[in-house]
């Protein structure tokens, strides 16, 4: 399960969403608000469905599964928040700390998948960002239609 978030799919939702979260804070002047806003939408409904302990581990999780050595910087606080990345949105250029925050967000979406299933993965994905198309994603297989 933890190879999930290498699928091109999960990566490609993951940038989907980033994509989205970037454009909404441009237009709002708080750019660095999206640092890694994609995990705190997130977080909300997770709280909800694993409780607080849950949702740190699963973030925690996507934290020490990642493939970006920089992220070993960012740490989940009690809270359930991150801390941390703000000095890598300081010491990276904008792709790798684009690339770090996607790497991530795909990461905590396989986690999400392992531990909640796909069908509620992918509800919750839907819910949280309504707007953005998702082309009847499938998180475990190779679009035969794209």
């Amino acid at each position: 399960m933890m190879s999930q978030a290498s699928t091109p799919q999960m990566r490609d939702v993951a940038k989907r969403l980033m994509a989205y979260e970037t454009g909404i804070t441009k237009r709002s002047g708080t750019e660095t608000a999206v640092a890694f806003h994609c995990c705190e939408r997130l977080r909300s409904r997770l709280t909800i469905l694993m409780g607080d302990a849950g949702y740190r581990a699963l973030l925690s999780r996507a934290l020490a599964s990642s493939e970006v050595p920089c992220l070993d910087a960012v740490h989940v606080k009690a809270d359930g928040s991150l801390e941390g990345w703000e000095a890598l949105d300081v010491q990276l250029c904008p792709a790798e700390f684009f690339e770090g925050r996607v790497v991530l967000l795909a990461q905590l979406l396989g986690w999400m998948v392992a531990f909640i299933g796909e069908d509620v993965t992918l509800r919750l994905v839907r819910e949280t960002w309504p707007q953005v198309p998702l082309n009847g994603s499938d998180f475990n297989k190779e679009h035969e239609d794209e």
